[in-house]
């Protein structure tokens, strides 16, 4: 009787528990390191945009120009664009992370967001802090923006896509393409 009683608690607690993490998404280190598009991967043109979110150039970019192409060239099918992390700093790392843990849905939006408040997260005494505010208004819980950043793998791999497109470059820029 007394087993019966806690295989039966036991069930219950479990239950109570799973239930309690179908609100929260857990952070999902491959699906945080694909690729970022937007269009129609069948469009005539790719662009690839490599970037880091504490550069001006690109918030630059992103703030004035971007926008035009998305509504004249990505949203009309003629361009398919890939958004391509490429910090250069600890920051640039650590909002990238976030950017990425917030899902395929918020990706972009997230970074609209930092580039458009870069001036301001980037200038502030406590850059880290001024980016968990970010994740938290943009939606993301504590425990997914814990994960989320300490969550190595996504870092290593978002570092090992610029080391792997830096090479590509390199490789390619070799004296026979130059004329």
């Amino acid at each position: 009787m007394k087993t019966s009683f806690y295989i039966k608690f036991l069930f219950f607690f479990v239950f109570l528990l799973s239930f309690n993490n179908l609100n929260s998404r857990i952070v999902d280190t491959i699906e945080a390191l694909e690729n970022q598009s937007l269009g129609d991967e069948s469009a005539p043109i790719k662009m690839i945009e490599f970037a880091s979110l504490t550069c001006g150039h690109c918030a630059k970019f992103h703030n004035e120009v971007f926008p035009r192409i998305k509504k004249d060239y990505i949203d009309n099918g003629k361009i398919f664009f890939t958004y391509q992390d490429f910090p250069l700093d600890k920051f640039a790392l650590k909002a990238s992370v976030i950017a990425r843990c917030s899902g395929k849905d918020k990706y972009f939006s997230f970074l609209k967001v930092l580039y458009k408040k870069q001036k301001d997260w980037t200038r502030s005494q406590d850059p880290f802090k001024s980016l968990l505010k970010i994740a938290k208004l943009g939606g993301l819980k504590n425990d997914e923006i814990k994960v989320c950043v300490s969550n190595k793998s996504i870092e290593d791999g978002i570092l090992k896509k610029r080391l792997n497109s830096t090479k590509k470059v390199r490789n390619q820029s070799n004296s026979n393409n130059l004329y």
